[in-house]
């Protein structure tokens, strides 16, 4: 029953998702999806069919492209759940880390209480950073119509969500904004270690890019 519930989920997703391109796509729902169950295979007591769900279902209306409403995502993945007859339980606990997991500001702490929020947490965050989340960034900047970078404008340190949801920034300021805050917003030992490689090569990408804006090399 439960992989039933898992193979229809992913058709979904796969569904929904379609055409999208700013890289909250179906593939990075299944690359969370993947990492979350790498990350839980270094944890106990884990609920595989929870972390599978949220992590299929984590990105399926996001925010930034619905009018910047952060409740759309969680009533679909409701809707879907309960169409499926899943238990009230497991979609309880589905909704709270789709509700939670966001990055919402560099000044707001993360409400994650469950070792399986903690872990697709984290996979969506590995999947923010590195070369994918680097390629992510400026696929999203464009369809936000942000400029890749702009030295009059100033990187924020944004104090709440709806602050952090109305800001208008550049490509490059994201970085300083969310990306290089997040290898020390992970939550377990295996995420903790992965964003470290992945941390070191946006910082590398960043200095190389300054370095041609400049006109230096």
């Amino acid at each position: 029953m439960r992989e039933e519930i898992i193979k229809k989920t992913e058709k979904f997703v796969r569904e929904k998702l379609k055409k999208e391109a700013t890289g909250h796509d179906w593939w990075h729902a299944e690359r969370v999806r993947k990492m979350a169950l790498r990350i839980a295979k270094e944890e106990k007591n884990v609920d595989l069919f929870v972390v599978q769900l949220a992590a299929l279902l984590h990105d399926i209306a996001d925010w930034k492209f619905h009018g910047d409403d952060a409740t759309i995502g969680l009533k679909l993945a409701e809707e879907w759940l309960k169409k499926l007859g899943v238990e009230e339980d497991v979609i309880s606990r589905v909704c709270e880390i789709i509700k939670e997991i966001s990055f919402k500001g560099a000044g707001v702490k993360s409400r994650m209480k469950t070792k399986e929020g903690m872990i697709v947490q984290d996979a969506d965050r590995l999947d923010a950073m590195g070369v994918i989340g680097i390629a992510r960034c400026f696929a999203t900047g464009a369809k936000l119509n942000r400029e890749i970078y702009n030295p009059e404008i100033k990187p924020q340190f944004h104090k709440t969500f709806e602050e952090y949801k109305k800001a208008k920034s550049t490509s490059i300021n994201h970085f300083y904004e969310k990306l290089l805050l997040l290898k020390d917003l992970m939550n377990t030992k295996t995420a903790k270690k992965i964003a470290e490689k992945r941390h070191k090569f946006m910082e590398q990408f960043l200095d190389r890019f300054f370095k041609e804006w400049n006109c230096e090399d």
